[in-house]
């Protein structure tokens, strides 16, 4: 057993528990933090809801179908894509922030608190997953709700990590989000379907 603190979490670098654990017969999970499991989650959300939509009326479950390992990729296509735009998105925010009140994001650390609060207050993206099974009329209505929560609590978490005024974070979230959806239009003109 290793002394407390030893472990450093791959996502992070904040301390962690454990390295590892053992599953029985040699199956390993690399241990990771919170945010890193909430990060991914939100980002599999996402895919999956792209993913629907891309989905056509064929339910065909025969393992043999080529069409459903099409559609498998499918998904891993819209996870990447969904992982690009969240990042470039947080990329946004950071460029402004850093442009804005250099002071504020001097040290390491600063960033990565602000990195953690921006992951953890997208938690709102969970509501994908009740939004999705109880597909209704209201769907798109509910989609844009839960955007306007996220970024209201990404916008809450800069304020409160950095100590900054409302408009200062708004304008942060502002220029992430032109950069998110300018990575939009590129991926459209490339050819991929978002």
């Amino acid at each position: 057993m290793a002394e407390p603190g030893a472990y450093r979490c791959v996502e992070c670098s904040g301390g962690a528990e454990e390295l590892y654990r053992d599953y029985q017969r040699g199956v390993l999970r690399i241990a990771i933090c919170i945010h890193g499991k909430l990060c991914v989650f939100c980002l599999l959300c996402e895919a999956y809801l792209r993913w629907l939509q891309l989905q056509d009326s064929s339910q065909n479950t025969d393992p043999d179908d080529l069409i459903r390992y099409a559609k498998e990729w499918d998904f891993y296509r819209m996870f990447g894509i969904a992982s690009l735009e969240q990042t470039s998105f947080l990329v946004g925010i950071f460029i402004a922030l850093w442009w804005m009140r250099p002071e504020m994001l001097k040290n390491k650390s600063d960033f990565i608190l602000l990195l953690k609060a921006l992951l953890l207050s997208g938690y709102g993206k969970l509501l994908l997953i009740p939004a999705v099974i109880w597909e209704h009329d209201y769907t798109p209505l509910c989609l844009v709700f839960i955007k306007v929560f996220v970024l209201t609590s990404n916008s809450q978490a800069i304020r409160v990590t950095l100590n900054l005024n409302r408009m200062l974070s708004w304008l942060a979230i502002v220029f992430g989000l032109i950069l998110e959806n300018g990575v939009v239009c590129l991926v459209q003109k490339i050819g991929w379907d978002v």
